[in-house]
């Protein structure tokens, strides 16, 4: 075992025996430790700018995007808005002790299922240190200890965000292992987490498709995929156009860079004459680089051909992939074949081609006449969001805290034997 691996290992068992003192905690003693995170946050934003400043420093000598350095940097104002997350953390509903299920069984027995914390989460993440806070705010409103990994590229500012929430910890009187940083900035250190079977009981990885693969091809700990979306808008022969229209340039243009943005859109031949010349002059626009089949060329000279990796493509920028189909269920067989089960919507005035979509796409949300844009914790109520699970076990969708708990039974007789 090498020294990384035996540090990572005593980080975990120090988040284990801190989940243990975090599961009987009463909502207002986790909420008053959030509180005092918060105010800690706006009390040491000049330190925690500082350190950021050192990350963006490094990006800049690293020859980093400036759209990257933008979203790795950090003001007063932006360490204000995380600390304002905080604070909205404690104030959602504490899902622990939540009954689930109960009923009185024949023989006399009470049954409950009750939601209670996973215990120690590792999180493995890119870019933003501001997943840092939001990440440990929402392990410890669900009860659970958090083990961060953020990219080597915000290290300074994620470990004096940690430094300062452990305070902050301390000082609420509860334990500081709560919340830390796994140790190193290298490759080696986010092995050793992904290998603690045993001492993590869960690990959520949060950033682009590689770092998912990367996560759930060698962690041994169970892994709640996250993230990667392959987003399709299909337009149905009876779609009203206008409500198509803006539907498709919403989920295309309001934001490029997330997991809910549309990356294809299909549109069923019907549809094709009076639905394709608006979009696609609405979309040059907007500086939308289209690639299309050649059908969806015939429409428009700008347009660039598709190839197969198109309709597979993330692109996470100002691209998209378009395609006419024959019909609905031509739209759903290309939606299967490419899609990454993110979200997918449907426009149409038909209910019955909505209740066929509904029926036939495997996603974890799926949108009828709405943008693919609106799947995220926040626009469904859940409050904050740990990430969008992709995948089908224990939780899908928009993660947020009850998704961070499990269950357990408890069973309560009089006496009771078999």
């Amino acid at each position: 075992m090498s020294d990384t691996e035996r540090e990572v290992r005593a980080c975990a068992e120090r988040a284990q025996d801190a989940a243990a003192g975090l599961a009987p905690l009463s909502r207002a003693a986790k909420d008053d430790a959030l509180l005092a995170m918060a105010d800690a946050l706006i009390a040491e934003a000049e330190s925690v700018v500082s350190a950021n400043r050192e990350d963006v420093e490094r990006a800049r000598a690293a020859g980093e995007a400036e759209a990257m350095i933008d979203r790795l940097a950090l003001t007063e104002e932006r360490v204000g808005a995380i600390a304002e997350a905080v604070r909205d953390i404690a104030d959602l509903p504490d899902p622990v002790g939540e009954v689930v299920r109960g009923s009185s069984l024949p023989n006399g027995l009470e049954l409950r299922q009750v939601r209670v914390p996973l215990g120690v989460i590792g999180i493995i993440y890119e870019g933003r240190p501001n997943v840092t806070a939001d990440a440990a705010a929402l392990c410890l409103k669900s009860g659970n200890a958090a083990l961060l990994r953020g990219s080597s590229s915000a290290y300074s500012s994620n470990a004096r965000i940690v430094e300062v929430l452990r305070g902050a910890l301390q000082k609420a009187g509860l334990p500081a292992d709560a919340v830390q940083l796994v140790p190193g900035s290298g490759r080696d250190s986010a092995q050793a987490l992904m290998r603690a079977r045993g001492l993590v009981d869960v690990l959520i990885p949060r950033g682009g498709g590689s770092l998912i693969q990367a996560v759930v091809s060698e962690s041994t700990v169970p892994v709640i995929e996250t993230g990667e979306g392959n987003c399709h808008v299909y337009v149905d022969e009876s779609a009203e156009t206008e409500m198509a229209l803006a539907i498709a340039v919403n989920a295309k243009t309001q934001r490029y860079s997330t997991c809910n943005t549309a990356e294809t859109l299909l549109v069923h031949t019907a549809a094709a004459d009076r639905f394709l010349p608006r979009v696609l002059a609405a979309l040059r626009d907007l500086g939308v680089t289209v690639h299309g089949d050649d059908r969806v060329r015939g429409y428009d000279d700008a347009v660039v051909p598709a190839a197969e990796s198109d309709w597979a493509a993330e692109y996470l920028s100002a691209d998209l992939a378009v395609k006419v189909v024959e019909s609905l269920d031509d739209a759903v067989a290309h939606i299967r074949r490419y899609s990454t089960k993110h979200t997918e919507a449907i426009v149409t005035d038909s209910q019955s081609a909505a209740r066929r979509f509904v029926s036939l796409v495997d996603a974890a949300a799926v949108m009828v006449n709405a943008s693919t844009r609106f799947t995220d914790g926040g626009e469904f109520g859940f409050g904050a969001e740990i990430g969008i699970s992709t995948q089908k076990l224990h939780a899908r969708g928009p993660m947020g805290l009850p998704e961070m708990t499990s269950t357990k039974y408890v069973v309560t007789g009089e006496g009771h034997v078999r």
